[in-house]
């Protein structure tokens, strides 16, 4: 399943400006949240499959990441960006992306700021 979801992120997420959710939402109320609750329910168990994964057989870290991007939270963006940021995590996306014939995923440019590493920086702005 996981290849599945992978696969399914659009290459560009980390480097678009904002995100519109508005167009996968379901239009009747009630069954939107319906929806939320089963998303962030499958995001949570994701999330306690990944943790169960880091000391058995598995990928945990992808796995954590996977049941992060499904849930909704505050700050979900900051913290999708810093896991995917990580080498190990980022080559591993893209292999399982390559394996479905699927664009890599591009990343936002970065720069030290009082040695804070995981600064996001607009690539259309000049210095």
């Amino acid at each position: 399943m996981i290849p599945f979801f992978v696969a399914r992120i659009p290459a560009d997420y980390f480097v678009r400006r904002q995100n519109n959710p508005s167009h996968h939402y379901i239009k009747r109320p009630n069954l939107r949240y319906l929806y939320l609750i089963f998303k962030n329910l499958v995001g949570i168990i994701f999330i306690l499959a990944g943790m169960a994964m880091l000391f058995l057989p598995g990928q945990g870290i992808i796995t954590i990441f996977i049941g992060i991007m499904l849930m909704n939270f505050p700050g979900k963006r900051i913290l999708t960006l810093r896991i995917v940021r990580k080498e190990k995590v980022f080559r591993a996306i893209n292999w399982m992306r390559t394996k479905v014939q699927q664009p890599p995923l591009q990343l936002p440019a970065t720069k030290q700021i009082q040695g804070f590493k995981s600064a996001m920086v607009d690539p259309t702005e000049e210095e």
